[in-house]
């Protein structure tokens, strides 16, 4: 996704001006990097350098793509000079080496990816202090939209190599004193009822991507929505009904996946041992708790759960409906505009996993849905298709070349999601197949 554009070119649709955003960017900045280092550490050169998994690169190609991409976004496309030749963006060019063919290119070797990450910053840093106005009208500048826009991809990436950290299976990844989950309180496992009507969806947030503009108004008819997200007790009935047997669950596409991959369980799962299901969550094997949420479940293991369950997946609107409220107030977030903190919802990926339903009751929503934002990415039935009034920025490869039928929408961000990264209106897609990424999902129906 990396390509530079002209700073002059025109704000994106609802930006307005922005003041003292300079502290907040290089903050984020900063915690991007530091959790990329603290994730790697340690890790000896030929673990960074394999490929663990065809769906993923090398860990140090992440590395150096976020480093790329820094240099061209905070430096070249604002007018400092450039570290590298041009030429060298073509290696860390996610749209012309797809993921399984990386571990083929001349990269930079571990030592000298992170000598370079550490260059470009440390001219950002000189170039952000001396050369650009807080003040600035300039399009990527107001706000500070582009090094929002920078320090959510370098986060967006450390969620990236811990997927890959979790694919590993040549080497054992030791969790490093992970932080530990808050007790849960009792909780019910009644549906909220969502009133819905005239709702106000998507963001005008200053660092919000293209794809979540612009802000608009919706129909959305009453619903019933999952007070927390599908568990793994809640899956493991599924699948010993026979759910992987049964096609009549299974979206037609889905069935074929299914045979054609022998699925008989989420992703990670082991088969039972004296009774009990376990897992394997980052080379350790342990016992599979019941009580936090499924992950590792693609589209379509999602949507035959829903249905065998009698219910559905929520559309993206619905989500979004019961993420903010149906009362017109504008929140950020499901407990209003403060940022996310460890009492709200499980992220920034220093938990290493899902945290229990109902861990975090200061995020309740305001119409008592627990869990949107934090632990696991929810699927939609949505396909990822542009708002009405969408307009590419600051360049067509992050949001518009994947729009269509071929992605569903996923919401609400996981345990290994950054903060800054996740908001009511903020979109990730990914193929219906997908099982590596911290997927799961919880279930609406129709008010009757």
């Amino acid at each position: 996704m990396s390509r530079t554009t002209d700073s002059s070119t025109t704000r994106q649709p609802g930006s307005a001006p922005g003041r003292a955003w300079k502290a907040r960017a290089w903050a984020e900045l900063e915690a991007a990097r530091a959790r990329v280092l603290r994730m790697l550490a340690g890790l000896p050169e030929h673990v960074l350098m394999n490929q663990h998994s065809p769906l993923m690169s090398p860990l140090i190609w992440d590395v150096a793509h976020v480093a790329n991409y820094e240099e061209q976004w905070l430096l070249r496309a604002l007018g400092a000079p450039a570290l590298t030749d041009p030429a060298f963006d073509a290696i860390y060019d996610a749209f012309q080496h797809p993921r399984n063919t990386r571990a083929l290119l001349p990269l930079l070797s571990p030592e000298s990816a992170f000598a370079y990450a550490a260059r470009v910053r440390q001219a950002v840093r000189a170039h952000l202090s001396d050369h650009v106005p807080e003040d600035s009208e300039a399009p990527l500048l107001v706000g500070g939209y582009v090094f929002g826009m920078v320090a959510q991809h370098e986060q967006q990436h450390a969620e990236t190599l811990a997927a890959t950290l979790q694919l590993m299976t040549d080497v054992e990844y030791r969790i490093s004193s992970p932080r530990p989950h808050p007790s849960p309180v009792p909780i019910t496992r009644q549906p909220v009822f969502i009133p819905g009507g005239t709702v106000r969806l998507g963001s005008e947030s200053p660092w919000a991507y293209d794809n979540e503009r612009p802000a608009h108004a919706r129909e959305v008819a009453p619903f019933l929505m999952d007070a927390h997200p599908v568990t793994n007790g809640d899956y493991v009935a599924f699948v010993e009904s026979g759910g992987y047997d049964d096609a009549r669950w299974w979206h037609p596409k889905g069935w074929d996946f299914v045979r054609a991959e022998q699925l008989r369980h989420p992703q990670f799962w082991l088969p039972q041992q004296g009774g009990h299901w376990l897992r394997r969550r980052f080379g350790q094997v342990e016992p599979l708790p019941s009580n936090e949420p499924v992950q590792h479940v693609c589209w379509y293991e999602a949507d035959a759960y829903a249905r065998w369950a009698g219910k559905r997946l929520p559309t993206e609107a619905e989500w979004e409906t019961a993420a903010r409220g149906s009362d017109g107030v504008a929140r950020e977030h499901p407990w209003g505009d403060d940022a996310p903190t460890p009492a709200h919802a499980n992220l920034g990926g220093d938990a290493w996993g899902p945290a229990r339903v109902g861990s975090h009751p200061q995020g309740v929503s305001s119409e008592g849905v627990w869990g949107l934002l934090g632990d696991v990415w929810e699927w939609t039935a949505s396909d990822f298709h542009p708002y009405a009034g969408f307009r590419a920025y600051p360049y067509r490869e992050y949001s518009e070349v994947f729009f269509g039928d071929d992605y569903k929408v996923l919401r609400g961000g996981a345990w290994a999601s950054a903060p800054v990264a996740v908001r009511n209106g903020f979109r990730n897609w990914d193929y219906p197949i997908r099982r590596q990424i911290f997927a799961g999902f919880r279930c609406a129906s129709e008010v009757r």
